[in-house]
């Protein structure tokens, strides 16, 4: 069971979601998500890219996957963690090194994407919630982080 300092807590238009912070994996990416869940950035932001079978992404402030938060990119902090289901990972450009804000949730194994994206958590209640988002790239109507919380803080 996960400390609440590093539990995630999203209440999402499809139930809530928590998750298991992985600070012994990916330090750095940890310790963002913790900054920007506290400065109330996740607050209201859409999973805009749901992927069936594959993934749900969220994170980017203007709902087209292109944006991040005022921080600089993350250094990759890729590690032998496998892309299953439940598994949460960060988004990035082309540049391993351009990791920011956005990240996304594995529906199902996506071991294609090991030591190439950033494992920095897993689910560990709250599936059933993912797997309701509405699909799409871009979603037409996304389902949306009502309000993300760190357990300690709850």
């Amino acid at each position: 069971m996960a400390s609440p300092e590093d539990t995630l807590i999203l209440d999402t238009t499809k139930g809530v979601v928590t998750i298991e912070l992985r600070p012994d994996l990916a330090p750095q990416h940890v310790a963002r998500i913790k900054t920007l869940v506290r400065e109330g950035f996740y607050d209201g932001l859409a999973f805009h890219r749901v992927i069936d079978g594959f993934m749900a992404q969220g994170g980017c402030p203007d709902g087209t996957g292109m944006g991040g938060s005022s921080y600089p990119d993350l250094p990759a902090e890729f590690n032998d963690e496998p892309h299953v289901r439940g598994v949460c990972s960060m988004a990035r450009a082309r540049n391993p090194n351009s990791a920011n804000s956005q990240f996304f949730i594995c529906f199902d194994d996506a071991t294609f994407l090991d030591k190439q994206y950033t494992v920095w958590g897993k689910v560990i209640d709250g599936m059933e919630a993912v797997d309701q988002f509405a699909r799409g790239e871009p979603v037409r109507n996304p389902d949306r982080i009502n309000k993300a919380t760190i357990g300690a803080d709850a």
